[in-house]
């Protein structure tokens, strides 16, 4: 590497750097928010209290996987045309994303709301805890469009490169959630006492404030993404956009729905062992989500510039981008799991004092942590693929690790061995081996000879 090169590398890495640190910063906060509700209603109000609000979890990624797959698809679209210094295609993006949006949330909301106690009781929900997660279902369910809308607009600000006010106004979500969360909880200052339902009405309440605040601030600062009148009149379903959009966001949203509903199928399996176990399946959902927080804002991070790189012509940094992914995500990752395994009966002991419950969470943390910066890698690999519209292979690798490998291994490790609730554990760590491997092949012998060699010709 020339002195040339090596100062582009550089300069590249800083700029990469630059834009995480606030995409790190703001997902840790998100889940903070989440954590210090977990640990309010484990030390009030109990382990089944817990555990109804840990049995909804996958299917609340269920449902958020739709936004994120419409978000990760528009996205790649923002950046290329930001990048290429076409605004008004931009706004016309942003504009046809909100309207495709709004109406599928409200579709899923009415769906959603009417079968929550089916769905629970499919899900092998304990029914000790079943109409405690149905309450507190039903109120996420309905106030969906509130969270898909917020949760989309924060994409389009980091698909033009700004990271920074997505993450001062989830700054702003958070302090308001941890705010309003024990009133709402325990019925202060005169308010009703909700119980567990306090929780959801805290967060749905602070999303919706927060949102209100961010399109206001966009406004006063003349934002590039302010909801202007050329937006508005892009809200509705253009053919060409739409398409364009569905054919980046579906494969995505296929991805994550298929991840969720291998969640809805393991936490039917964990189901089988109590309370105790879907209580620490919930609790060690919350410290897997602080150790992925690197990886996810690594793979952001990779589609923004390789999109934006795409949009500009600037095609001979792709390769240094997914490098540079690559190495940040060893070491970020690296160093959360090796303190997880360190510290792992500490940070447990302060969601519950529940023995059993700790012990089993153990044994989860354990056996499957080290494999997260395995799907960090994998994830970044993804990334760059789908960032140049090469989405059905990774989107099928991803699928096929879950539904062939992760759901079947772990219901015959658990039911036909001597594993127990364990073999259900080591299903993670196999079907993350096997979709690095897959989408490694493919990228190496496929996508970098014909895919990348057509965007750089």
């Amino acid at each position: 590497m020339n002195v040339t090169e090596e100062s582009k590398s550089n300069t590249l890495k800083k700029s990469m750097i630059l834009f995480l640190i606030p995409v790190i910063f703001a997902s840790v906060l998100q889940s903070l928010g989440q954590v210090f509700g977990i640990i309010v209603v484990g030390k009030t109000l109990g382990v089944d209290a817990l555990a109804a609000l840990s049995a909804f979890f996958p299917l609340f990624f269920f449902l958020v996987s739709f936004a994120i797959g419409i978000g990760s698809g528009s996205s790649i679209l923002v950046g290329q045309s930001f990048g290429g210094g076409n605004i008004p295609k931009m706004k016309e993006i942003v504009g046809v994303t909100l309207s495709f949006t709004l109406i599928l949330s409200v579709i899923v909301a009415i769906l959603g709301s009417f079968f929550t106690n089916y769905i629970l009781e499919l899900m092998g929900t304990p029914k000790n805890i079943l109409n405690e997660s149905a309450g507190y279902a039903r109120i996420l369910f309905v106030t969906l469009p509130i969270t898909f809308l917020y949760m989309v607009y924060t994409t389009f600000l980091r698909g033009v490169g700004d990271s920074k006010t997505p993450f001062y106004f989830l700054l702003i979500s958070t302090i308001l959630n941890i705010v309003l969360l024990p009133p709402l909880l325990f019925g202060w200052f005169g308010l009703p006492e909700f119980g567990l339902n306090g929780a959801a009405y805290a967060a749905v309440v602070s999303s919706l404030l927060t949102f209100i605040l961010l399109l206001g601030y966009l406004q006063r600062k003349k934002h590039v993404l302010k909801l202007d009148a050329t937006i508005l009149k892009s809200f509705k379903w253009n053919g060409s956009v739409l398409k364009n959009l569905l054919r980046l966001a579906i494969p995505t949203s296929v991805s994550m729905v298929a991840i969720s509903l291998s969640e809805v199928a393991v936490i039917s399996f964990v189901n089988e062992y109590g309370s105790n176990a879907t209580a620490a399946y919930g609790i060690v959902n919350q410290i897997a989500s602080y150790v992925q927080i690197p990886a996810i804002s690594i793979s952001i991070a990779v589609s923004v510039f390789v999109s934006q790189f795409i949009g500009s012509g600037k095609t001979l940094n792709i390769k240094q981008v997914t490098k540079t992914g690559i190495i940040l995500n060893y070491l970020l990752v690296g160093v959360l799991i090796l303190l997880v395994y360190l510290f792992s009966n500490p940070i447990l002991n302060v969601f519950l004092d529940n023995t059993e419950t700790v012990e089993i969470a153990q044994g989860l943390i354990l056996i499957s942590f080290w494999s997260y910066v395995i799907l960090g890698n994998t994830q970044t690999l993804s990334a760059t693929m789908r960032a140049t519209g090469s989405v059905l292979w990774p989107t099928f690798f991803t699928i096929s690790s879950i539904i062939l490998v992760q759901v079947p291994v772990a219901y015959i490790l658990s039911h036909f061995t001597d594993m127990g609730i364990n073999g259900i554990w080591l299903a993670y760590p196999i079907a993350f081996l096997v979709n690095l491997i897959a989408q490694y092949l493919y990228y190496h012998f496929n996508w970098k000879r014909k895919s990348l060699k057509a965007i750089l010709e």
